[in-house]
């Protein structure tokens, strides 16, 4: 039940720290010896067993304690059980007497009331609307409206501007401004659980997510490399684009996010792409197998500083030092992407607001390359540029939740100019 337990760590994480003040007025670790210290240091999924969804412990976890006494006070009742679900149940009393006393000092009356501001509302992930990509692979546009206006929805049809998709609500939907194939609902519509979804004729995909693809724009038949290509959201965009004509090459270093991958494509009703457990920068351009290769995708790994939409707490900004790594391996693999001789036209997108990764990365790239390849002023309906921070950055894009209603983006377009060698 990834969405129920998805639900359960984000509510659990906003709660945190009056989960925290709870568990210390109860004085429940140091009354329950079962529940010992480093149990703190356990993934939230464990708390409802073995199996856990997410790996070992990190940074931005919620304890197995708060999550215990979150669906305890605050959720649908504990779903756990064993051993777990009675040692909460022998303290609950105790428990929901601190939270009563923790309202009256705070003076407040109801659970919402005792968050701070910036946890009670996250203005930037509730202001983004969810989008909804028709797979035309499997459909059409206009089929897809109709099916949810079968199911109640009404279609106000196409965005004239951003403040149409801002002012959505209930079960109205609108085809996007920008994007043709895009369809834009309510923030938080979900639709996991939609035939739609689970049959793969639509893709759950934020709106700055699909300019990558979009904005490389293969023509049907070409060879295309997809660098970094798990969960493969941009994957199948690409093959729907190439409308399943030509060979998608997608690589990935982790077997699971590939195999993850790979049922979503054949869900999705990819064909013609192969799939590769490797680093990108271990793939020889010389290699007769990608000598026609004319359009890469490269989305590398990032600070991911741009996305709203996580488990709502918010990660430490990352060092000078990390973002310099960052930068490093950013500017390694964007050189080797433009070392494929018979390209032509190659997308750079990260999920991060920050300049380092994004800019100075696509400068620095052009100057080493000389005038092989140029910056393409790409979009120019698109009302968010790039920071002024060379000549002619002003042709990148860039996304943010408050500017364009969306995950936090960048994206720049690189062609080869027409007098260089391949």
């Amino acid at each position: 039940h990834i969405r129920q337990l998805y639900a359960l760590v984000s509510e659990t994480l906003r709660y945190s720290p009056v989960l925290e003040e709870l568990l210390a007025g109860a004085a429940l670790l140091q009354a329950e010896k079962k529940l010992p210290p480093q149990l703190a240091k356990v993934r939230a999924a464990e708390a409802g067993g073995p199996g856990g969804a997410w790996g070992g412990p990190g940074p931005g976890s919620p304890t197995a304690s708060q999550v215990l006494v979150y669906d305890l006070l605050f959720g649908k009742g504990l779903k756990c059980g064993g051993r777990w679900k009675a040692l909460a149940r022998r303290h609950r009393a105790r428990l929901e007497a601190e939270l009563a006393r923790l309202k009256v000092r705070q003076k407040v009356s109801s659970n919402e009331e005792l968050l701070a501001p910036a946890q009670a509302a996250s203005p930037g992930a509730s202001q983004v609307p969810r989008y909804v990509r028709v797979n035309t692979l499997k459909t059409c546009v206009d089929d897809v409206i109709d099916f949810f206006k079968r199911q109640g929805y009404s279609y106000l049809g196409k965005a004239a501007s951003l403040e149409d998709l801002r002012g959505l609500s209930g079960k109205k939907f609108l085809l996007d401004l920008h994007l043709p194939e895009l369809l834009v609902f309510p923030p938080q519509t979900d639709f996991h659980d939609n035939l739609l979804y689970t049959s793969g004729h639509i893709i759950l995909q934020d709106k700055a997510s699909c300019l990558p693809a979009f904005l490389l724009s293969p023509a049907a038949g070409s060879h295309v490399i997809d660098a970094c290509a798990a969960p493969g959201n941009k994957t199948s965009h690409l093959a729907a684009i190439l409308k399943n004509k030509g060979q998608i090459f997608a690589f990935d270093v982790d077997t699971k996010r590939l195999a993850t991958m790979n049922t979503m494509l054949m869900r999705a009703g990819v064909t013609g792409f192969q799939l590769a457990q490797q680093d990108f920068l271990t793939v020889d351009p010389r290699d007769p197998k990608y000598s026609k290769v004319t359009c890469i995708l490269l989305d590398p790994s990032c600070s991911g500083s741009g996305m709203v939409n996580r488990l709502p707490r918010e990660e430490a900004a990352p060092s000078a030092q990390r973002l310099q790594a960052l930068a490093g391996f950013q500017r390694k693999v964007l050189s080797h992407a433009l070392s494929f001789p018979a390209l032509q036209r190659l997308v750079y997108s990260t999920c991060s607001l920050h300049q380092e990764e994004n800019e100075d990365v696509v400068h620095t790239v052009l100057q080493e390359q000389g005038s092989a390849f140029r910056l393409v002023n790409a979009f120019p309906a698109w009302p968010c540029r790039g920071l002024a921070a060379f000549p002619s950055a002003e042709c990148c894009l860039r996304a943010s939740p408050a500017d364009t209603l969306t995950q936090g983006f960048f994206v720049a377009v690189l062609e080869r100019c027409g007098d260089a060698a391949a």
